[in-house]
């Protein structure tokens, strides 16, 4: 199938209209709806209503959506991986949250780069509801997580344990959320473990999905957080952050995540570095 069709499907779904699609694709609406004609003949199927109110989804449509994305994802990673042929033996696509790039792979990564210089490296962040189907899918090779879900055909191994440490910007910081602490969401197990150790704890003013914000937000502002040993040590030493006396510390396990069949001297050793680098870190 010419994935320009499958583009252009997409393009209708985001928009909500030949016309707007039309517009977007620089092109002209006979030439979108002729697109979707030939699309719909190769399927067998109609896949928009067209309203005034503009195009809407078919229950067949709804159907090929998700082959439509999964097309266009597989064709752009093809040319990625051969656009780098000439010039590498192979690609490894790795990819984390944020904060596990942070004084992690971020230091995994010229340690790798070293010892393979001719794989080249295709580094994403992302959170686990988004690595995982491209674990699935094969549009990543590596992926550290901190929650993943088992999947067929998948690999999950341990990797380290992140110790979750109270730190605040006051020396004199309250041994207990206040009112200028930040949440950082560290999944539902942290969750449940700051409400049993604060019982009255009816939920933070500035809740992010990323350590990394967090953490300079309470550098710049001020407050406190529960954020892992490795990402305080620098601003601790400088004075910048101290540990709060007395509240617990958490633990938090991290995860390496790879295809159980996908075999390869490159993934192998990227593999083993990680390992190496983590091991290091904690």
């Amino acid at each position: 199938m010419d994935t320009e069709l499958a583009r252009t499907f997409l393009t209708i779904v985001a928009c909500g209209s030949f016309v707007d699609a039309a517009k977007r694709l620089n092109t002209t609406q006979s030439t979108i709806s002729s697109r979707i004609q030939r699309l719909e003949e190769t399927l067998g199927a109609t896949l928009f209503v067209r309203n005034r109110a503009g195009a809407t989804l078919t229950a067949a449509g709804r159907q090929f959506q998700r082959h439509a994305s999964l097309l266009t994802r597989t064709v752009e990673r093809a040319r990625q991986d051969i656009g780098v042929v000439g010039s590498y033996r192979a690609t490894i696509a790795v990819g984390s949250r944020l904060g596990l790039w942070q004084n992690l792979l971020l230091r995994w990564l010229p340690v790798f780069r070293g010892l393979a210089p001719d794989v080249a490296v295709r580094a994403t962040i992302g959170f686990e509801d988004e690595l995982m189907p491209a674990l699935v899918e094969g549009r990543t090779d590596i992926a550290v997580l901190y929650t993943p879900h088992a999947r067929p055909g998948l690999t999950i191994e341990p990797l380290l344990e992140e110790r979750l440490v109270m730190v605040a910007t006051r020396r004199d910081a309250p041994a207990a959320p206040g009112r200028d602490f930040v949440h950082v969401d560290w999944g539902p197990e942290f969750s449940a473990h700051l409400a049993l150790a604060f019982p009255d704890y009816a939920g933070a003013a500035l809740t992010v999905n990323m350590a990394w914000l967090g953490l300079e937000h309470v550098l710049a502002h001020g407050g406190s957080g529960y954020f892992p040993v490795r990402l305080i040590r620098e601003p601790e030493f400088a004075g910048r952050l101290h540990r709060v006396a007395d509240a617990p510390d958490f633990r938090l396990p991290a995860y390496l995540c790879f295809p159980t069949k996908m075999r390869s001297d490159p993934l192998a050793l990227a593999l083993d570095t990680i390992r190496r680098v983590a091991g290091e870190s904690v």
